[in-house]
């Protein structure tokens, strides 16, 4: 049986996507695939969907039996050899759901990240203090503050994403309640965070958006979520969104069509990048 992760890799689940068109190109079905490996048909199902690494020697055997052109397997290896190494996360494996590493590692590969947030600040925005405090709140706090700063630790490594030379696109899109919702007693906490959202609302490659009161209900009113978009043509476009005790990654085109309508909507009704600012800073000079 292929060894099996924490959670995939991006490059994990684009060549096992990869793997599943080229086994339907040439005609087999996922029984006569694991016959040729002389494996179960699980084990096959298990590397097209990501749920375990890819194994080479499986992958290659496969790739021979699709038709597949020999300096094609040789850089298709290379690739499944590149996606089986563990990312930088793997270091919180301690404190990170298996549900939420998937979410890291689309984060870490995606060109766009398209987020709606009506509780909280997202969290590649955070300050470490405001950070904190949410996560004493929740069911984290419960685990103790050695936890607590395990997690905030991690939040913090996942923001130097925003700062390497080609850093994604973030837009997003918060609900007023998120500047209203105050995470600590002391107001320097929500002042801090402000300066901060000021600050990334400065840089070409952030977005930032509040959905005002006043403009009333819109389509996205039930719960986060972040579409993802990547450089690489055999991944498509991603959802996630979070629920109390784990998440759904969606990728139909249905489901992904659906959510990019409702961001679209609501980019249209939200306060524009310049009326988001001008609310930043009189939330900011409240406190």
């Amino acid at each position: 049986m292929s060894e099996r992760r924490a959670a995939p890799t991006v490059g994990q689940v684009v060549l096992g996507k990869r793997l599943q068109e080229l086994r339907e190109a040439a005609g087999l079905s996922r029984d006569e695939a694991a016959r040729v490996l002389r494996v179960a048909p699980a084990t096959v199902r298990r590397m097209e969907t990501a749920d375990v690494a890819l194994k080479i020697p499986y992958v290659q055997v496969l790739l021979t039996e699709y038709g597949v052109a020999d300096d094609e397997v040789t850089a298709f290896v290379e690739l499944a050899e590149e996606a089986n190494r563990p990312g930088w996360w793997q270091r919180f494996h301690d404190v990170l759901p298996e549900w939420f590493s998937l979410y890291v590692s689309l984060e870490g590969a995606a060109r766009i990240i398209r987020s709606y947030e009506p509780h909280f600040v997202p969290g590649l925005l955070q300050t470490e203090e405001y950070a904190r405090a949410v996560l004493q709140a929740g069911t984290i706090g419960n685990s103790g503050p050695q936890a607590v700063e395990r997690h905030v630790s991690l939040r913090m490594e996942r923001q130097r994403l925003l700062e390497r030379p080609n850093p994604p696109h973030l837009w997003v899109i918060m609900d007023e309640t998120v500047l209203r919702r105050p995470v600590s007693a002391d107001g320097q906490v929500m002042r801090d965070q402000l300066d901060k959202l000021l600050e990334y609302s400065a840089r070409d490659r952030v977005t930032l958006q509040v959905a005002e009161f006043e403009d009333g209900p819109h389509p996205g009113t039930y719960a986060p979520f972040s579409l993802f978009r990547f450089a690489e043509p055999e991944l498509p476009d991603m959802v996630f969104t979070e629920y109390l005790t784990g998440a759904l990654y969606l990728d139909s085109r249905k489901e992904v069509s659906a959510h990019l309508e409702v961001l679209d909507h609501m980019t249209a009704g939200a306060a524009s990048t310049q009326r988001t600012e001008e609310i930043l800073r009189e939330y900011r000079d409240s406190f």
